[in-house]
């Protein structure tokens, strides 16, 4: 008994530490790029990884100063919550269409939009760009948009028909012979008992969307509405990079991302079980 429970302790110590190590690998990037943006350039090159000697905020104070990234920023959030709010509200009806209605070339419909899930984003740059430009579309704050709720769809559209296939339709008929409308159901019925997977479609999305490159690379040239990601390239000079003010910089920009994920940490792992357990 006692070698059984010395084995049984020993191995939670070693998992617990594995569990420790693998913890460590991913908080310390975002540790390393808040410290290194408080180096100078001289110690930076110096070592980059050791912690800085002299701490300044003088590269936070001068990406705040002398670059665009409050606009980039906020061209960054009108981006996805537009786009966040036409994914979570079309995916939810679509989703709850497939999950409950039974018509004809319903499967071809259902492929049609899992098809979005398959085909990688840059073998679509080029006729995208070619589409845009034709169109005039392109250098619009409004242009990205379009890429964004296309491409979310998909995992919306699947998690959320998933989702409500396995829930109960018997509420819903017991509310239509009470006499309530369609309408009514989807709103006041359905949509609050799919409340924890549309959470955990528009958080996968913020992520999404927020550092979101190669659209917002091509499709927009005017500084005025570049986003945070394409903007923080700018920082990288053709002969000298300043990599501290570059760090500083990225560093503000997932900021916001982080403290999102820190205050819904629970509902996105919530959210994912669900959705696992449900599909």
């Amino acid at each position: 008994m006692k070698s059984k429970s010395n084995s049984f302790f020993k191995g939670g110590i070693i998992q617990n530490i594995v569990m420790l190590l693998f913890t460590i690998t991913c908080i310390f990037p975002a540790i390393w790029l808040f410290y290194s943006g408080l180096k100078d350039k001289s110690e930076f090159y110096a070592n980059p990884i050791a912690l800085p000697k002299h701490p300044s905020w003088k590269y936070y104070i001068e990406v705040f100063q002398k670059s665009d990234i409050l606009t980039w920023m906020l061209n960054s959030f009108r981006n996805t919550a537009i786009s966040l709010v036409l994914i979570v509200c079309i995916g939810f009806v679509i989703g709850y269409f497939l999950a409950r209605m039974r018509f004809r070339c319903r499967n071809l419909v259902y492929g049609y939009f899992m098809l979005g899930l398959l085909i990688p984003i840059y073998a679509l740059m080029v006729p995208m760009y070619v589409v845009f430009t034709k169109l005039h579309i392109n250098n619009q704050w409004y242009t990205l948009i379009f890429p964004y709720v296309a491409f979310g769809l998909p995992i919306a559209i699947f998690l959320v028909e998933s989702y409500i296939k396995n829930l109960p339709i018997e509420i819903e008929e017991a509310a239509s012979i009470d006499g309530c409308s369609f309408s009514r159901r989807l709103v006041s019925i359905v949509l609050p008992m799919c409340v924890p997977i549309l959470v955990t479609v528009a958080i996968i999305q913020l992520f999404q969307i927020w550092n979101e490159f190669p659209f917002a690379l091509i499709l927009i040239d005017n500084k005025s509405l570049l986003t945070v990601p394409v903007g923080i390239t700018l920082f990288k000079g053709q002969y000298v990079t300043e990599y501290p003010k570059m760090m500083a910089a990225m560093m503000i920009s997932i900021f916001p991302t982080m403290v999102v994920y820190f205050i819904f940490s629970k509902q996105i792992i919530k959210g994912m079980v669900v959705g696992a357990v449900k599909g």
